[in-house]
């Protein structure tokens, strides 16, 4: 008896697209979909959480200078900056490198940066709502 070839791909364990980024950031408190020069973003009250660059490929993410310095130096290749980005807390991240659970924790990191204290504070408290 012949079996059936499987004709689904599986998904590569490796690697995001915006669509994902945009899925995990809407489950933070009060993060929406916006624009920012002119690409798609997520913003918390107005701020600036993360971009898509104009390549499809590569994501602004705001971090602070310190984990910005740990991130690069961990893992290099997932992780860049570019001159522009240089004196701003953030970091470029390419998005087919990057696992996607990581990509949660970096959200929710960059959301604790960037969302005003009170926000934090309720969240925290699970008052989300």
């Amino acid at each position: 008896m012949a079996t059936a070839k499987r004709t689904t791909k599986k998904r590569p364990k490796q690697g995001i697209r915006y669509a994902d980024v945009v899925r995990l950031g809407r489950e933070l408190p009060e993060v929406e979909e916006s624009t920012s020069y002119g690409t798609p973003a997520l913003k918390v009250r107005g701020k600036l959480l993360v971009r898509l660059k104009e390549d499809g490929k590569t994501l602004v993410l705001r971090v602070t200078f310190a984990e910005r310095e740990r991130l690069l130096a961990a893992a290099p290749d997932v992780f860049y900056l570019t001159d522009h980005y240089l004196n701003y807390p953030a970091v470029l991240v390419r998005l087919p490198l990057i696992e996607r659970e990581f990509m949660r924790e970096l959200l929710a990191e960059a959301w604790r940066f960037v969302a005003p204290p009170a926000l934090v504070k309720s969240a925290a408290k699970g008052n989300t709502g």
